[in-house]
């Protein structure tokens, strides 16, 4: 627990911050316990795959057009009246 709230809490809050002359800004209510360390990420920091991640990434996007192209295609309707089934 960190400072008496559960990171789950922490996790789920969003608070807005706003840059003035170089400094973080904050200017909204919080019932955070006084000396809470915060995280601040970007809003839009576009996406966090590191370089292995992205890499991953383009081989499963590779695979996924070569079984596109191959005709290893299967309806969705199939698949949820499978899992339906179940």
């Amino acid at each position: 627990m960190l400072g008496g709230m559960s990171s789950a809490t922490l996790a789920a809050m969003t608070i807005k911050a706003r840059v003035r002359a170089g400094r973080l800004v904050v200017d909204e209510p919080t019932t955070l316990p006084e000396g809470t360390e915060l995280e601040l990420l970007p809003l839009d920091p576009g996406d966090w795959l590191d370089d292995a991640d992205r890499a991953a990434l383009h081989a499963a996007l590779a695979q996924s057009e070569a079984d596109v192209a191959a005709g290893r295609l299967v309806d969705a309707a199939d698949v949820l009246k499978g899992l339906r089934s179940r």
